[in-house]
């Protein structure tokens, strides 16, 4: 198995493999606290790169400060190739809850922690998570915020500029701003709200990165691709990935998982090629 076979999309400057690691899983449940298995999870980041991964999803508010401290105690010093992907725009509340942090000084903020608990002096992308509504996409201007992210971009703290949880409409407020290379949706074969979006970004050569790819806190199941899977002899999850790297060239991938073992099972769909009558079976789920 080599993540080589998924192929690679030019993103923030750099050739990118497209199945890349999500950290989010590394905190602890909820995504709140430390992790049940510390060294389990200094393990996951390491056999991640071992296996080719370049390309890690993270942000501070994960734990909060648990997934960066993580990887920099795994990872640090990082090899010149890997991009590190973070996200700024919310905090976490003391009974675990998701809550906006837009202001501008808590953008800083927010870009200075990911700093430090990185161990970097300037964060390769930051995605401007946007809280209007916590579920989905839901309109307003993200004006300020990201004004105040790109003058830490000029400051020279942030290299590129992304965002996550918007609307095709906010993407064209953003790009009035600042340059935007990539948007960061929850979209797997389930939930296709983003099937134009993902067009026309493909179109504009903008990353698109879907997160829950097998669904998130609620795993996909669906009887449609459990039959997939077992014809083809993959799992499900593989499946399911295996159907997002084929249905857009510039969809990257970023599962995640708190075991070594689910990790390779992840990265092995990668060399899935699924026939035309599979991928047909598997579009109608999300219709």
């Amino acid at each position: 198995m080599t993540i080589d076979q998924a192929g690679t999309y030019p993103f923030a400057g750099r050739s990118v493999r497209r199945l890349g690691y999500g950290a989010m899983q590394l905190a602890g449940p909820g995504v709140f606290g430390p992790p049940r298995d510390r060294d389990g999870a200094l393990a996951v980041l390491r056999a991640a790169m071992e296996a080719g991964v370049n390309h890690i999803d993270t942000s501070d508010f994960y734990g909060p400060h648990v997934t960066n401290r993580l990887i920099r105690e795994a990872l640090y010093p990082y090899t010149d190739d890997l991009l590190i992907v973070t996200k700024i725009g919310a905090r976490r509340g003391d009974d675990a809850s998701w809550l906006p942090a837009f202001e501008p000084d808590e953008v800083t903020r927010a870009v200075e922690d990911n700093l430090t608990n990185l161990g970097l002096e300037t964060l390769d992308v930051v995605n401007l998570r946007l809280m209007f509504d916590v579920h989905g996409p839901a309109e307003g201007s993200l004006a300020a915020p990201l004004k105040a992210l790109a003058d830490l971009q000029r400051r020279g703290l942030v290299r590129h500029i992304g965002l996550s949880n918007v609307t095709p409409t906010q993407l064209g407020e953003a790009r009035d701003i600042a340059e935007i290379v990539c948007v960061q949706n929850q979209y797997n074969l389930a939930h296709r709200d983003d099937d134009g979006f993902i067009d026309t970004l493909a179109t504009e050569g903008i990353a698109y990165v879907p997160f829950f790819p097998l669904g998130g806190f609620s795993p996909l199941q669906s009887a449609a691709l459990s039959g997939v899977a077992a014809r083809l002899k993959a799992t499900p999850m593989q499946v399911a990935l295996a159907w997002l790297l084929q249905r857009s060239p510039n969809i990257l991938l970023i599962p995640g998982t708190s075991s070594v073992e689910h990790l390779h099972e992840n990265l092995a769909a990668g060399s899935l090629t699924l026939p035309d009558d599979a991928v047909a079976e598997l579009d109608a789920i999300g219709r």
